[in-house]
């Protein structure tokens, strides 16, 4: 049956042409794990601390929880059970990794589900929010790469975690003793899924010219990486809050000058530095080390820059006046 409705799909997509395969595309931009990124660091950074680290360690976990599945269920993409699936050829570049659950819906689920249960924020944004959501889940149908209980599964997951971690951190915030043996047990859990992806025993099938389907071993990249985002959020949780002690209170120039100025150290460290670091440490753990360093930039070392920085420009202004 999921298979007939991504045919009927299809059908209508071919037939459309451009008209909506543009706008679902854009769609699918919205929940790119490169997209989501940016826009949990410049909320973090620049808007509010206290959201920034709601999206952070529930983004964080729900790719975690999304790698686990995805190395345990070790589901086909749809055009691997069925070659009469024809995915759109740019949407299929970043359909990494098994098929279930759905990584763009997680990711959805978590930038955009969040804003749902956000009570600061007005109804029309939390309708937006829904609305986004839902064309994300069906823009991964719509160009072939997901079934529909993949994204139906990846929005529940996703949704059900970014609530439960919002109960985890006003808790957290209620017992600051607490936080230690959290991240402790986040970490624990982190370094269990990567053991867990690495050892497991992956399905071995071959095409009709005795080919290998799907290199189970290459699936598990998407959770390694997830790996280390996780390890990435827990530590620098800890980390600020005992040395860098970041804030999103402060005027509004260097609020700008953190969104340029993260946005630009953000992708130097991403295309240079990372890549780098990738290729000194072979094998999962440099995929591990990669994304750490990713995130732990954005979360430690930038702001710790920004505290510093702005620390100077007040020392200054005080002598000055």
């Amino acid at each position: 049956m999921d298979i007939d409705y991504l045919l009927a799909l299809q059908g209508f997509r071919e037939g459309a042409g451009q008209i909506f395969r543009d706008f679902f595309m854009k769609m699918t931009f919205l929940s790119d794990k490169e997209t989501s990124i940016v826009i949990v660091a410049i909320i973090y950074w620049c808007v509010s601390k206290e959201y920034g680290n709601w999206l952070w360690l529930g983004w964080s976990i729900n790719r975690l929880i999304n790698g686990f599945l995805k190395v345990t269920a070790c589901v086909y993409r749809p055009w691997i059970r069925d070659a009469r699936i024809i995915p759109d050829a740019e949407a299929k570049t970043g359909a990494t990794g098994y098929s279930f659950p759905s990584g763009h819906s997680t990711n959805a689920a978590s930038i955009f589900g969040s804003g749902i249960f956000y009570k600061k924020f007005r109804t029309g944004l939390r309708v937006l929010f829904g609305l986004l959501l839902i064309l994300v889940a069906i823009s991964r149908n719509y160009l072939g790469v997901h079934t529909p209980q993949d994204v139906i599964v990846g929005l529940g997951v996703g949704l059900v975690v970014m609530y439960l971690i919002s109960k985890l951190i006003t808790w957290l915030d209620e017992h600051p003793e607490k936080e230690i043996p959290a991240a402790v047990i986040g970490i624990s859990i982190s370094i269990a899924v990567a053991l867990y992806a690495g050892l497991k025993s992956y399905p071995v099938d071959y095409d009709e010219n005795g080919a290998i389907l799907v290199e189970g071993a290459k699936m598990a990249k998407d959770t390694y990486k997830a790996v280390g985002w996780s390890l990435a959020v827990w530590i620098g949780r800890i980390l600020d809050r005992r040395y860098v002690h970041f804030s999103t209170d402060v005027p509004l120039t260097d609020k700008i000058f953190r969104l340029v100025a993260g946005l630009l150290s953000f992708y130097a460290v991403s295309l240079v530095i990372c890549p780098a670091v990738k290729d000194l440490i072979p094998g999962p753990a440099g995929t591990v080390a990669n994304t750490f360093l990713q995130i732990f930039y954005i979360i430690i070392l930038f702001p710790l820059i920004c505290v510093r920085l702005e620390e100077r420009s007040k020392i200054k202004e005080r002598k000055t006046a």
